[in-house]
């Protein structure tokens, strides 16, 4: 049986100390998994996540998500194995295709489905000590080739992050979890366990091997309307890309065209003024306590094995943190 999970997820724009203590806020008030960003320009998720370690005695932890297009599957497999180390056996592994590569002088690797699938195969294949040679469309690694150093485990958990069909199908053959980042719409989930299903038939795997996690920009604070108007700011960002994906809404291009426009001449407020409430809460959690406990069980309902409150939390990271971890988290109805 698959037990419904509290998770909770950072940019990494903090100092060391600023990371230690809001790992020190997660584990007091029990949330079940903790992610990093892999984002650009942002620093590297691995360094932040062996700084939280040393703060965090429950909670599973790792990277969401690390592009293929920026790290070998060897490197891969060496920060993941010492993640592994420190957090005694909790971390899990991450995999996306990557966002704004060229903006930051980065060549994609393609295929891109290929890129993911022999990251997962060849990582897994180094810490099970398999050194045959491996021949893929995108990473060859030599027969002989072996990690140097002791490992935790030989089995670490998968996340891909997509909202794509192929994608999701991919998963359903390799992965534990599928996360949607950046969305907060319940009628997304059975759409991705559709695509997801397709995939474990194709790989003979059992129904339900991989589950659904969504994340989402969150501010909540008890004035309603300073955290709406502060998470605007933040889902502009994405909201012209992911908004396209989702299949089950439809919103004006040229609306999505005309926010981009502005975010790309740092016209921020502009562009947040143009997100209603009802485009806000299908790809952001944002209000008083008693509204994001709402939006988030209505994820569960609908099939999210765990829901991610992403950064800022709130006005203020601590202050978000602890109404999620007061007010939010106890009134969740997890199975």
């Amino acid at each position: 049986m698959t037990f419904q999970e509290t998770g909770i997820a950072f940019q990494t724009d903090k100092t060391p100390s600023e990371y230690r203590a809001l790992a020190a806020l997660v584990d007091h008030f029990g949330f079940d998994v903790l992610s990093v960003y892999g984002d650009l320009p942002y620093q590297p998720s691995f360094s932040a996540l062996l700084l939280m370690t040393s703060e965090l005695r429950r909670a599973r932890l790792g990277p969401a998500c690390i592009s293929p297009s920026r790290m070998t599957p060897t490197d891969v497999a060496g920060e993941l194995s010492l993640l592994d180390w420190l957090s005694d056996g909790r971390a899990y592994l991450g995999v996306a295709r990557g966002a704004w590569l060229s903006r930051h002088g980065i060549r994609e690797r393609t295929p891109f489905l290929a890129a993911i699938r022999e990251t997962i195969e060849i990582t897994q294949r180094l810490l099970l000590g398999i050194d045959d040679a491996y021949e893929g469309q995108v990473f060859k690694i030599a027969a002989g080739v072996r990690l140097p150093y002791p490992v935790r485990r030989t089995r670490i958990p998968i996340l891909i992050g997509t909202w794509g069909e192929k994608m999701a199908g991919l998963a359903g053959e390799l992965a534990d979890e599928v996360k949607l980042g950046g969305c907060a719409n319940p009628d997304m989930i059975p759409v991705v366990r559709r695509w997801i299903a397709e995939g474990e038939r194709r790989a003979g795997r059992p129904p339900g091997s991989c589950q659904v996690v969504v994340g989402a920009v969150t501010v909540v604070d008890e004035d309603r309307r300073a955290a709406r108007a502060y998470v605007k700011r933040d889902l502009a960002l994405y909201l012209p890309m992911v908004a396209a994906l989702d299949p089950t809404i439809q919103i004006e291009p040229e609306l999505l065209e005309q926010i981009g426009a502005l975010v790309a001449i740092n016209e921020q407020n502009k562009a947040a003024a143009l997100i209603s409430d009802d485009i806000l809460a299908k790809f952001a959690l944002a209000g008083l306590p008693a509204e994001v406990l709402a939006q988030a069980q209505a994820l569960y309902d609908a099939g999210a094995k765990r829901v991610e409150f992403g950064t800022p939390h709130g006005l203020r990271a601590a202050d978000g943190i602890e109404l999620l971890g007061k007010r939010v988290l106890p009134g969740l109805q997890l199975r």
